[in-house]
């Protein structure tokens, strides 16, 4: 094999690599907000990572922790609740990355607590950044999937891989 189709084997893999950490990345946050792992969740951020949400955003580490450890969250996990982030679209860009994926939360049926009721769905848009060496969280914007345009532009842009205007 010559030296430049050994880097460019080396490159796919590195690109592979990133993406699949990023998926993982993605996939945790679920069991960890589910299991109200509260420092597990955060620590899928980058220090000063933000997470806008529904109008409600979260601009450190610390307030990511600080949600699942809200009365509101530790009510919906006591009560029983699923937070599922289907497959992601992940675009790496060397240290940078935008992932894309739409999400489910299941909750408990009131009427019937063995049932789960779809509660919400939405859209998620991620900027990720890679910190000495680990993939993490820069920013993340979660839109409702009810008919909003906004949601809609998160998942055009996510698909196609490009970031969001994060200022």
């Amino acid at each position: 094999m010559t030296e430049d189709r050994i880097a460019t084997l080396e490159a796919r893999v590195q690109r592979l690599e990133d993406e699949r950490d990023i998926q993982r990345l993605i996939a945790s946050y679920g069991p960890c907000v589910d299991a109200a792992n509260a420092v597990g969740a955060a620590q899928l951020w980058t220090e000063d990572g933000s997470y806008d949400v529904e109008g409600w955003r979260m601009n450190t580490r610390d307030d990511i922790r600080a949600m699942v450890e809200s009365d509101g969250h530790q009510a919906l996990v006591a009560a029983g609740c699923c937070h599922f982030l289907g497959p992601s679209v992940v675009t790496v860009d060397g240290d940078e990355a935008v992932a894309l994926c739409e999400s489910v939360v299941l909750r408990t049926s009131r009427e019937t607590p063995a049932e789960y009721v779809v509660w919400r769905a939405a859209a998620n848009h991620f900027w990720l950044r890679r910190v000495a060496g680990t993939w993490r969280i820069a920013a993340r914007t979660t839109r409702l999937l009810d008919g909003n345009p906004e949601a809609h532009s998160l998942l055009s842009a996510g698909v196609a891989g490009e970031p969001l205007d994060y200022s």
